[in-house]
């Protein structure tokens, strides 16, 4: 179905989108500002301006607009709840990290013609075809480069859009290309014309290389050609290759004469290759492909830590959408830090610091909204609790009365259980992480008395006390001291049994040694450790840490002098089956790269199935990096042109981390060409992951990040492949990519 014109878009917007609104942007209860919205011509493009201040205005694209909340579902609205009703208040959420924007409309009317109008908008976006999303990426430039907004692009914008688009390119040439594109003879390039000046621009001479090797003349790929590209290349099954070949003719192929001749086109051949099939993600792996019955405890868990932070766990705000983005992002464990607050209500921020406080019935409620949005599989509510007795009974009260069904409650049969259920008998259920008073047994075989308290630390995750002397290096002594030293002693406190009762599975207990658990210790019981500690289990014990983790959960999380909310390696972790490795979902970096990468397969659904420990055989992986495409400018001066260089870099055992580069590019960020072959050894391949860099060398200071890809070794395919570059965020940054080859052999 093609992608609906702008005129066909108009028809189902309301003229408050396209004549445009004035609405209250708010940042806080006492920063309300009136700003002037608009929905621009391209119906692509939100405009923006103040009422005061003539021509200052903003902009942004609706392809920024990850989603959009009705109502008082942000921190900000909630605090002008008695100010503004729901029905005129609404949020747009953005891709990344870029803050949430806030808005009240004048009416109920106005607020839901916006709120229709952008999800319609961003479903459109979310229809659109591979070339469709092209041609917008193609238009987007366009507009960009028609600086006199005439329709029509003259050279001298030519030369400033190649400049935007990171294409360093001899004037001649490009001049060349123009007049070979100006079709009507006019002196400047409009719609068709410029589309040809592009297809010319970007003449992939790297695929033409590849499909003339395997074309019997050169002009096409017959079915013949194809099945052999697909069988000697690819590696897919002989048995299915002649369906799949037909497949791809009929999905990719843009002209109906070569598909009547069963043939595919260099045209089709590159849509083919830059398609999701012809991605360096095996397809199938992205979907849910694993046993899920297996015990809780033989997977890896996408975890969270201080999952209410926004930034740094010193200053930080603390907020839902803390918990609304992870649990987006996959995440199966969540953290929460509970403390008593005023009138009688539990808070939730970072203990002791200057960060903000939520309260803890909203981090339920968000958790009962969003917890199965993503993934059907359970979702753990990992406690650090604080609290008197009695804001534990109204934490408890909350729990059950906002969770309602969701929370736990019991054993599934209700009978002494003696190892984990799976993942698939706990889907839709929110499972407690916590102190309990006695054990499962003592709980359902009805020994416990009502008035029974645990009297002892109601935590066993108190950073200030776990911090390892190891790493109080010079340099961190004094932040060490400013924060940590200040604070009071640990104390002994009780644990409400309506608190106690809702944990089920998960019990907390302090961790004394591997063989105290292996002798006494319970499967439902989990132990937490700072990464210090874990470091040194790891050290001292490392095929004990493996043997504890095949039996129960354990739990990792960052030292408490990572203030600035920084992360450890989670690879490491998982090298010991540990399966709980909790990181500060926001904070980019390689960290978050591996997380996610490991988590990306088995349909994103927060849980990986461990390897059974040592099986899998040692191979080698061949990586011949071909080109690059479209690669984002990452300096702001506009005579800068990218210098790229790929690095691919093994995440794995210690036996198999290793990285290796290509040559760097001078001055082409749009289509550099390397064949530079890199080459590794892995023995783990069950717990490598691979991740593919491209930074712009500099010589004189540190090089730029350009973009990433990272992904499980097990679900790489084979053969010419292209690699969807990612930011540092995490986000598409599309058209961006990379043209490899790859090969996996066994070593015998």
């Amino acid at each position: 179905m093609p992608f609906p014109t702008t005129s066909e878009i108009k028809k189902y917007l309301s003229d408050s989108m396209i004549v445009g609104t004035v609405m209250r942007k708010i940042k806080s209860r006492t920063w309300k500002k009136q700003r002037y919205f608009r929905l621009q011509e391209d119906c692509m493009t939100i405009w923006y301006k103040s009422k005061k201040t003539g021509n200052t205005h903003s902009t942004f694209s609706v392809s920024d607009v990850e989603a959009v909340r009705e109502g008082h579902q942000s921190e900000v609205l909630l605090s002008i709840a008695d100010e503004f009703p729901p029905d005129r208040c609404f949020t747009l959420v953005f891709r990344g990290r870029r803050g949430n924007l806030d808005l009240v409309a004048d009416s109920a009317d106005e607020a839901q013609s916006w709120i229709k109008g952008m999800r319609k908008l961003i479903e459109n976006l979310e229809n659109m075809g591979d070339s469709e999303k092209l041609d917008q990426w193609i238009g987007d430039w366009f507009k960009k480069a028609d600086k006199n907004n005439d329709g029509r692009m003259n050279f001298q914008e030519v030369r400033v859009l190649l400049k935007m688009m990171n294409v360093e390119m001899n004037e001649h040439h490009a001049h060349r290309l123009f007049m070979m594109a100006d079709k009507s003879q006019t002196g400047s390039l409009e719609d068709d014309e410029f589309v040809l000046f592009y297809k010319m621009l970007t003449q992939r001479e790297d695929v033409l290389r590849v499909f003339q090797e395997y074309s019997g003349d050169g002009q096409k790929l017959s079915l013949s050609d194809l099945e052999e590209f697909l069988r000697e290349e690819q590696l897919e099954d002989v048995d299915v290759v002649q369906q799949l070949a037909m497949e791809l003719i009929e999905r990719y192929e843009p002209s109906d004469t070569a598909k009547t001749l069963k043939a595919m086109s260099i045209d089709g051949f590159l849509i083919y290759l830059m398609s999701p099939v012809g991605s360096v993600f095996r397809p199938r792996q992205q979907n849910l492909y694993q046993d899920m019955n297996q015990p809780l405890c033989h997977y890896f868990i996408s975890s969270s830590h201080n999952t209410y932070l926004m930034e740094d766990q010193l200053r930080g705000p603390s907020s839902v959408e803390g918990y609304i983005r992870a649990l987006k992002r996959g995440c199966r464990c969540v953290e929460v830090d509970c403390w008593d607050g005023t009138n009688g209500e539990p808070i939730v921020y970072h203990g002791h610091t200057f960060t903000s406080k939520i309260l803890f019935k909203d981090v339920v409620s968000t958790l009962g909204k969003y917890a199965f949005k993503v993934s059907e599989y359970p979702v753990i509510l990992s406690m650090e609790n604080h609290c008197s007795v009695e804001q534990q009974r109204v934490m408890a009260h909350h729990l059950n009365t906002i969770l309602g069904d969701k929370l736990l409650k019991s054993t599934l049969d209700r009978k002494i259980p003696i190892s984990f259920p799976s993942p698939e008998e706990l889907k839709g259920k929110i499972l407690l992480k916590g102190k309990k008073i006695g054990g499962l047994e003592d709980s359902l075989s009805g020994l416990m008395e009502p008035e029974d308290t645990l009297t002892g630390e109601v935590s066993d995750e108190d950073e200030a006390a776990e911090i390892d002397e190891d790493n109080l290096h010079s340099n961190s002594l004094r932040l060490y001291q400013f924060h940590f030293l200040s604070l009071p002693q640990k104390s002994k406190q009780r644990l409400s049994k309506e608190l106690s009762d809702c944990v089920v599975y998960c019990k907390s207990v302090h961790f004394s040694s591997f063989k105290h658990s292996r002798m006494h210790s319970k499967f439902y019981e989990i132990s937490s450790f700072t990464e210090s500690k874990a470091r040194k289990l790891l050290r001292e014990a490392g095929a004990e840490f493996v043997l504890h983790n095949a039996r129960q959960l354990t739990r990792v999380y960052p030292s408490g002098l990572r203030t600035d909310s920084s992360n450890f390696n989670p690879q490491e972790m998982w090298n010991t089956g540990t399966q709980i490795v909790a990181l500060n979902f926001q904070t980019a970096g390689l960290e978050m790269d591996l997380n996610d990468g490991l988590f990306s397969q088995n349909g994103g659904c927060g849980y990986v199935l461990k390897p059974e420990y040592m099986r899998s055989s040692v191979v080698v992986c061949v990586f011949k990096v071909i080109s690059a495409q479209q690669l984002p400018k990452v300096n702001i001066k506009e005579s800068s042109v990218v210098d790229p260089f790929v690095r691919v870099e093994i995440h794995g055992v210690p036996l198999d981390q290793a990285k290796q580069e290509t040559r760097y590019i001078d001055n082409n960020g749009f289509n550099p060409v390397w064949y530079d072959t890199l080459r590794f050894t892995i023995h783990a391949p069950e717990l490598a992951l691979v991740r593919f860099v491209v930074e712009d060398y500099d010589k004189a200071s540190r090089n730029d990040f350009v973009g990433q890809y990272t992904l499980p070794f097990s679900c790489i395919q084979q053969g010419y492949r292209h690699i969807h570059l990612l930011s540092r965020d995490g986000t598409s940054i599309h058209p961006a990519s990379l043209f490899v080859h790859l090969r996996v052999t066994k070593l015998v």
